[in-house]
């Protein structure tokens, strides 16, 4: 079926089916979740789709900004509106303390990190306190973009004591790698996980619309002497991860 086909309003369209944009979004939803309208494929422009179902260009517009921002189509800048390719989910338990490297690659997922900050800064307020540090102490901290199987993840910046990581530029991959050979690997942690809309500069890192869905976890660590060993903040993409709990009675 043609998409021009698949969009002549016969059979869908009615009075009683709710606002227009509504149904014209809910249409193209169908088509993308049947393949009609395939991944990486184009749409008519707005002109030809309001011709093609008899609905306003305004009509047409508001259905698919609403389809930009649940991140289903994306806009290039010249070139039109596309169907985004579908994002692989990724399950992560919350019942063990993993790295990132160690998660995916129990998935079978090599990971990749683009580095946004890496070195010894001036602890914040903040980190004095959560990581139980004198005032004008010094810590290590990285941050970075994480990426699996070549697709965007997740921000991570991680804040450690100089006595846990004296030199944060021995971090390649994994963190957790080699705090388990300098002898500090976290043993327990506490995290805290709330939703959030992404702002501009995180989406456009994580390759989603400004105002997408996301999670922002703060995880606590601690060493087996109960000794704080890293405040780790991060952004995940809400449309790739799916953080899951075990409960038992």
């Amino acid at each position: 079926m043609s998409v021009v086909e698949f969009l002549k309003p016969e059979g869908w369209l009615g009075e009683n089916g709710g606002p227009r944009y509504v149904q014209l979004r809910q249409r193209l939803e169908t088509g993308i979740e049947s393949g009609v309208l395939p991944p990486n494929s184009s749409l008519p422009p707005e002109r030809e789709i309001a011709e093609i179902t008899d609905l306003s260009r305004v009509t047409v517009r508001k259905a698919i900004q609403e389809l930009v921002r649940e991140g289903l189509i994306e806009q290039r800048q010249g070139s039109g509106s596309f169907i985004r390719e579908a994002t692989k989910r990724v399950e992560q338990s919350l019942r063990h303390l993993t790295s990132f490297t160690e998660d995916m690659a129990s998935r079978g997922l090599d990971t990749t990190s683009q580095w946004l900050e890496r070195g010894v800064f001036l602890a914040t307020p903040t980190e004095v306190k959560v990581l139980d540090l004198p005032e004008g102490a010094e810590v290590a901290r990285i941050y970075r973009l994480r990426e699996a199987g070549g697709q965007p993840m997740a921000l991570e910046r991680a804040t450690l004591p100089l006595e846990i990581l004296p030199n944060p530029l021995e971090v390649k991959t994994s963190l957790y790698d080699v705090l388990d050979r300098l002898g500090h690997r976290p043993v327990n942690a506490v995290q805290k996980i709330s939703a959030i809309n992404l702002r501009t500069r995180e989406a456009d890192l994580l390759d989603v619309p400004e105002g997408a869905a996301g999670l922002s976890i703060e995880r606590t660590s601690y060493l087996a002497s109960g000794q704080v060993a890293e405040l780790t903040r991060s952004l995940y993409r809400g449309d790739a991860y799916d953080f899951v709990a075990e409960l038992r009675l």
